[in-house]
């Protein structure tokens, strides 16, 4: 049951989907010269998305704070935050699932590396109980992500070029879909670039960027001139997220605006020709110096952590009882929209994925959240993955077999349980593409190696025939035939 969003109208009419499920895992590259819509795109794609999955945007320049007005995004100022501030922030914006703009304007390049840095590795070091699909945007990756060294201390590009790559490499196992989007791709780091799957591309006119947005979207060198052809707001889009085949899309409208904007031609003043020398060559005030901020500051500076503190929602006022027969019927309803969506997955997902897709379900269906507890809920997703229907997942049996899966790394647990519905009806073990499956790879050698980690960690034992014992509950699976 995928949530898509409508990213704008195809060459050949009707709306371009992106499936935001399918993005969460496979990441976005965006890549598009200065004033090729690259900066409209990733708003609209925050805009369609803020209702379904928090956000975090690191911003350089300042172009996304008005989005706060808007979709309730907490804005944080970074030079006026520290390092350890803003660790613990990336830290907090997770366990209170607050979509944030890490606002980066007036901070030289080295303070921007640095901060970002740390608000990123914040969000990475999150632990595993938090890992919620959070959509990242990076705009103006090349300066966090750089493909060589340039005028930054080599500590910062280290920091920064380390966060960068944890989050486009190794970010997906912890919920953090990256989206990046660069005016060029020779000077973004390959390493980073390498490892989104879904692009869109932009207009650009160097020979370099041309050929690599080529041999990204997979044409021949003779159609990357097509590339410098492209309106402003048009995209190439290619990825198992946007499209099989590459397509191109123009960007739809936006709700909100940049709190800037692009130039606009303005005719000098008139002034006397007398004037002109006498106020450019004025002399200088004999005062000291003093320096010009960046940027004035329209506010006192925020306590980040006390704000992240404060998004955690207010203790509710107790609701009116509600009678049993009502709450167990609401129950009833929201465990079947759980087994629809389980039903409906064609390949696994992360747990948090799955539940916050069945939370969204929930809301659509005028449903509460609260319809059933959170390990009511992991319980019966693991046990539907297996096989296993929901009154069978509630039953004695099926609980102790819930209660062992709790002790494994999450990883394990639904090979496990697969196991364990396979012996409950005393059917043979599942064959290696079941156990790859419930695993989450295609690697069926990877996936029939888990059976003797699973062994060496005291949960089942192997027997000749290959039936399967699982240790402490007398179960055991039918030898294969």
């Amino acid at each position: 049951m995928a949530i898509s969003i409508g990213l704008g109208e195809g060459t050949h009419g009707g709306t371009v989907p992106l499936d935001l499920e399918e993005l969460l895992a496979t990441r976005l590259l965006v890549q598009g010269n200065s004033g090729s819509g690259k900066s409209h795109l990733l708003r609209r794609l925050m805009e369609q998305s803020a209702p379904f999955v928090q956000q975090a945007v690191i911003d350089p320049e300042g172009d996304f704070v008005s989005l706060a007005e808007r979709f309730g995004h907490l804005v944080i100022d970074a030079a006026s935050q520290s390092e350890a501030q803003l660790h613990a922030a990336g830290l907090l914006m997770r366990e209170h699932r607050v979509s944030v703009i890490l606002d980066l304007e007036g901070l030289d390049a080295d303070g921007q590396m640095r901060r970002a840095a740390a608000f990123l590795d914040g969000m990475f070091d999150a632990p595993r109980e938090q890992w919620y699909p959070v959509l990242v945007v990076v705009d103006e990756a090349q300066l966090f992500a750089p493909a060589v060294a340039g005028e930054v201390s080599d500590e910062a590009r280290r920091l920064s070029l380390g966060a960068m790559a944890n989050l486009m490499s190794r970010g997906r196992k912890r919920g953090l879909a990256g989206v990046i989007a660069t005016q060029r791709l020779a000077k973004l780091a390959k390493n980073v670039a390498a490892e989104a799957s879904n692009f869109l591309m932009g207009r650009t006119f160097l020979d370099i960027d041309m050929a690599r947005a080529a041999d990204l979207l997979g044409l021949e060198r003779r159609q990357a001139e097509m590339f410098r052809d492209l309106a402003r707001g048009d995209f190439i889009a290619l990825g198992p997220a946007l499209s099989r085949r590459p397509i191109r899309v123009r960007i739809g409208a936006v709700e909100t605006a940049s709190r800037g904007s692009g130039p606009v031609l303005t005719p000098p003043p008139a002034i006397a020709a007398e004037s002109v020398r006498a106020l450019i060559l004025a002399a200088p005030d004999p005062g000291p110096a003093a320096a010009r901020p960046r940027r004035t500051p329209t506010a006192a500076p925020v306590d980040v952590l006390a704000e992240l503190a404060r998004a955690r929602p207010a203790e509710p006022v107790a609701p009116p009882p509600i009678d049993p027969a009502e709450r167990e019927a609401l129950a009833s309803r929201a465990i079947e929209t759980l087994t629809r969506l389980v039903a409906a997955e064609t390949e696994t997902r992360p747990l948090a994925a799955v539940i916050q897709a069945f939370h969204t379900r929930l809301r659509i269906e005028a449903l509460p959240i609260d319809s059933l507890d959170p390990m009511r809920t992991r319980r019966l997703v693991g046990a539907l993955r297996a096989g296993i229907d929901a009154a069978t997942a509630e039953t004695p049996p099926w609980t102790l077999v819930a209660e062992r899966a709790d002790t494994l790394p999450e990883d394990l647990q639904p090979i496990f349980l697969l196991l364990a519905a396979h012996a409950l009806r005393a059917a043979p073990c599942p064959d290696d593409a079941a156990l790859a499956h419930a695993y989450g790879t295609h690697s069926l050698a990877r996936a029939r190696r888990q059976l003797a980690y699973l062994e060496q960690l005291g949960a089942i034992v192997i027997q000749p025939g290959n039936r399967i014992a699982l240790v402490g509950l007398g179960w055991e699976t039918a030898a294969a035939a």
